[in-house]
């Protein structure tokens, strides 16, 4: 069992007096280097510096404790951000304990006087700043985790381009120790000023008032994104999502991805959730990138490929979303993969494309709709309804109780 202690900024007098114990206890002390300085050397317990890069020699330096009292040390709460996260996931939960020390986001929470439930934790540790854009809503109270000493400056250079200028940021530096520090000021005049090493930015979001907010409820604006025409519509979009019922940690296929605008809003739906998007055009797969760091999905995954020839070497899916270029082969290999309580959706707009669905769904079960958008129009000095082309939607659930078979939705 790998003990995981996490220590205050004030040094190992923050620990109490359970997590004081499994550090004299231990044989070996793995931290990173200001960790370490807080132990004296002695006979009987090694100190050993996490390597770098951390997650290629991770296992080699826990084999190499043998069955040795192992403890890590660790920042705060080793599951904010931490090294605690890590261990977890590589090695198992049942090979790690986790003794918490009080977290930088509650210590600044406590600075800032903010209620848990009235702030937001957004993490850019290891993470690209434009993560960030997803959170910016008016009044909004970020307590946003940064690495690096020029974290503040890009949170403040972020926040200027998206139309929130006059942001209240709060650096919080070296919290909890005798060094503790508080910088402030706005976005527009932050002037890349020294900051600790050790610190996060506490930011109230204030927009201009002719910045128009974006919601996360799925249906953003054309306007919101770059595209070259192949763009799902807004209404029929915000359909398509809701039969694709995106739920936290989800994994969407998005294929076909044109200016990615349907998984974009899938990604929004939840940090957690994980898209891949297949597009074969390179020009159109760059725009998609584009399109998801602006709206603050960075992580999203473009697939430059047919979409037959990726979904073989994709994760298995909880949604798969067709919205071009459905065959039979395609949507066969999409079911098989979709897991059980998965959604189908597919989207055509020809005729050969609306007999493939009828026929799928003769097979599988599941609704078709049509749906016809009708755009408000100038007719010289008049208005008139300006028809786009009708969308067949055909929707699928695939059945929990029967795995992967194929059954009526």
């Amino acid at each position: 069992m790998i003990e995981v202690v996490g220590v205050g900024a004030s040094g190992l007098e923050s620990l109490g007096p359970d997590g004081r114990r499994f550090v004299d206890a231990a044989e070996v002390v793995v931290g990173g280097a200001r960790h370490l300085a807080m132990l004296d050397e002695r006979p009987g317990r090694r100190l050993v510096p996490w390597p770098s890069p951390l997650l290629p020699a991770l296992r080699q330096v826990l084999d190499e404790a043998g069955t040795c009292r192992v403890v890590v040390l660790a920042s705060g709460d080793p599951l904010v951000s931490g090294i605690g996260s890590t261990l977890v996931r590589e090695l198992g939960a049942d090979a790690v304990r986790i003794h918490p020390g009080v977290s930088s986001v509650a210590l600044a929470r406590a600075r800032m006087r903010w209620a848990a439930e009235d702030s937001d934790v957004v993490t850019l540790v290891g993470r690209d700043v434009d993560r960030l854009r997803r959170d910016l809503a008016p009044r909004a109270r970020l307590v946003v985790l940064t690495s690096g000493d020029d974290a503040p400056a890009r949170v403040a250079s972020l926040l200027v381009e998206e139309g929130y200028a006059a942001s209240r940021l709060t650096v919080l530096g070296d919290l909890g120790s005798p060094a503790e520090s508080r910088t402030e000021g706005v976005a527009a005049s932050w002037d890349g000023r020294p900051t600790p090493r050790l610190h996060l930015v506490c930011v109230e979001c204030d927009p201009h008032p002719t910045r128009s907010a974006r919601s996360l409820v799925p249906g953003l604006s054309e306007t919101a994104y770059e595209h070259d025409g192949q763009l799902t519509k807004r209404v029929v979009r915000a359909a398509a999502l809701a039969h694709l019922a995106p739920q936290p940690g989800d994994v969407l296929w998005d294929l076909g991805a044109g200016a990615g605008s349907v998984g974009i809003e899938f990604a929004r739906a939840h940090p957690r959730n994980e898209v891949h998007a297949v597009e074969r055009d390179p020009g159109r797969a760059a725009r998609v990138r584009r399109n998801a760091r602006a709206l603050g999905v960075p992580g999203l995954r473009v697939v430059e490929a047919a979409s037959l020839e990726a979904v073989g070497v994709l994760p298995r899916p909880d949604a798969v979303f067709v919205g071009g270029g459905a065959t039979g082969p395609l949507l066969d290999a999409c079911w098989a993969a979709l897991v059980p309580g998965g959604r189908l959706v597919v989207h055509g707009v020809t005729v050969e494309t609306e007999v493939l669905v009828h026929e799928m769904r003769g097979r599988l079960g599941g609704s078709m709709t049509r749906i016809a958008v009708e755009d408000l129009d100038t007719i010289g000095s008049l208005h008139g309804w300006k028809p786009a082309r009708s969308i067949v939607q055909w929707s699928v659930e695939k059945a929990v109780s029967q795995g992967d078979s194929e059954t009526d939705s």
